[in-house]
């Protein structure tokens, strides 16, 4: 059912001809303009809610950006409303807090599997079934890093639907849960956490298409309580870049089938 009356989806407001097969999420309207500075030719063609939308082209090819705002419910909303406008190629570009003592600032955490630590998965799969990225998304963005001479990391990623129950658990009446789960993701090796993922993966498994995560390390906690070297990185660029780049991988292989 389409609940718009013009014939644009519902919450993101464009149509299939403003959207290409290729397209980059990230959390952050803001950052969309600056992913879309790499693409060519590239127009803004939607802004609606959380939603903002560039569409230009790679490689000769259309890509779009979307923008899912903050958390699991809307990033499900706009790669719903994506798919069904024909695209089937999906790259989130975000941030994470580190966790593994090896994960530093400025550091790129690639997700491979998602943690569904969030309700928006639980009402596509049960909990039994993992949330994991596309092989092929995965390995054009650790290609794209290692051509791009950056440090990354591949893993498995957390994703939560509260900041602050990951921020400040003792604070919270749930705070025994919150911390032996935390704990336990440690323990099993952890990368990161983030917001995102866990949905993503398991939507995009559920409609067919491809989705993968690459993400800015901003600082690490766990780094922070063991007194090492945790400056706070806010500059998304180069992680923009590792999606960028393995997405014009991805364009080529396509094309090459």
């Amino acid at each position: 059912m389409n609940y718009s009356e013009d014939n644009k989806q519902y919450h993101i407001g464009v149509d299939e001809n403003d959207i290409g097969k290729y397209v980059i999420l990230p959390g952050d309207p803001k950052r969309c303009e600056k992913i879309a500075a790499h693409f060519d030719d590239a127009k803004l063609v939607g802004d609606r809610r959380e939603y903002v939308t560039y569409t230009g082209y790679l490689n000769g090819e259309k890509v779009s950006v979307t923008s899912t705002g903050i958390g699991g419910p809307s990033a499900a909303i706009a790669m719903e409303e994506l798919v069904k406008l024909g695209a089937h190629t999906f790259i989130r570009v975000g941030t994470c807090g580190g966790m593994q003592e090896n994960i530093k600032s400025g550091d790129v955490v690639i997700a491979n599997a998602a943690i569904r630590a969030e309700g928006t998965s639980k009402e596509y799969a049960p909990i039994e079934f993992p949330a994991v990225s596309n092989f092929e998304v995965t390995t054009a963005l650790k290609n794209a890093s290692d051509k791009l001479n950056q440090t990354s990391h591949v893993g498995v990623v957390q994703c939560k639907d509260s900041f602050y129950g990951q921020h400040e658990p003792d604070k919270m009446p749930i705070s025994y849960e919150l911390e032996n789960k935390w704990n336990a993701w440690l323990k099993m090796g952890t990368l990161a956490s983030e917001m995102e993922s866990a949905a993503l993966f398991t939507v995009a498994n559920y409609l067919g298409v491809k989705a993968g995560s690459c993400f800015l390390v901003v600082a690490n906690q766990e780094r922070e309580k063991k007194g090492l070297d945790n400056p706070v990185v806010h500059d998304t660029e180069m992680a923009i870049k590792v999606g960028v780049e393995a997405l014009k991988e991805l364009i080529d292989l396509d094309k090459n089938r």
